[in-house]
């Protein structure tokens, strides 16, 4: 048991070191939601049922699906400031 809980502290730090240094946002949201996983094992362990359904909920499910939402609406404004800029572009380009 306590070579479950050392394995669950060494992923459970390994993610949030690999969270912190990632430059892809959804590689750093999909981590994230593995960690939070791991700490609904975690509670599990430690005997608490009903925060272990909270955590695998809220940060599993809730939060990913909230980041996850996130990174598709900023890559949408991203692409539509680049398609201005090249309008804009194309506009200078065409006119002497």
């Amino acid at each position: 048991m306590q070579v479950l809980g050392i394995l669950l502290l060494v992923f459970i730090l390994g993610c949030a070191v690999s969270v912190a240094f990632t430059k892809n946002l959804l590689t750093a949201a999909t981590v994230f939601m593995g960690q939070s996983l791991a700490l609904s094992v975690v509670w599990i362990l430690l005997e608490s049922p009903d925060l272990s359904v909270t955590e695998a909920a809220v940060g599993t499910g809730i939060e990913s699906l909230l980041l996850f939402v996130t990174l598709k609406k900023i890559r949408a404004v991203d692409q539509a400031i680049q398609s201005e800029e090249e309008k804009e572009e194309e506009e200078h380009g065409q006119t002497p």
